[in-house]
């Protein structure tokens, strides 16, 4: 891995926990806010940052800063297949 790759993967989790600090505490956010946050260009690029951002929001789940959401319930990252949500952990 990269510097840049490092930088970007420690950006993305910085992202996500502000996204979710502004919104209410049981607010989700989809990874594609996140890539569409980091990335710095003007056209569809934050794509690349997909799954990057799903990859950043499973090292939160570890760290137990945030959940991974399906269908409104929390899933093991591993268990997680398709479209995902992230939100603050519910204590």
């Amino acid at each position: 891995m990269t510097n840049s790759e490092r930088r970007t993967d420690r950006r993305l989790e910085r992202v996500i926990l502000e996204l979710l600090e502004r919104r209410g505490p049981t607010a989700t956010i989809c990874p594609s806010d996140a890539a569409r946050a980091v990335y710095e260009g003007d056209d569809d690029g934050w794509r690349a940052l997909m799954e990057p951002a799903r990859r950043a929001a499973r090292r939160l789940v570890t760290a137990g800063a945030v959940e991974i959401t399906q269908g409104g319930r929390p899933v093991h990252p591993a268990d997680a297949r398709g479209p995902i949500r992230i939100r603050r952990r519910v204590r």
